[in-house]
């Protein structure tokens, strides 16, 4: 994964996030099953799909916790 990449993520809205975080697991687990059945010779893209998961959920967890702390200094 390149920077360009992680700084269009970085520029997305927590809706579309939350969008490309529901499409990210659908990815996974067609791969999943696609190994399970056979369909599937590439390994290395199960692991991609992990990373990609990982990666939209870190960003989401951000988001979270600077809000968190955005309202307790305001309180």
């Amino acid at each position: 994964m390149n920077k360009a990449h992680n700084t269009e993520l970085r520029g997305m809205a927590d809706a579309e996030l939350a969008g490309r975080l529901v499409e990210a697991k659908d990815n996974l687990f067609k791969l999943r099953f696609q190994m399970a059945t056979g369909q599937q010779d590439n390994n290395a893209a199960i692991s991609q799909a992990r990373r990609e998961v990982a990666r939209l959920n870190t960003l989401i967890r951000e988001r979270e916790i600077a809000l968190h702390e955005a309202t307790e200094a305001n309180a």
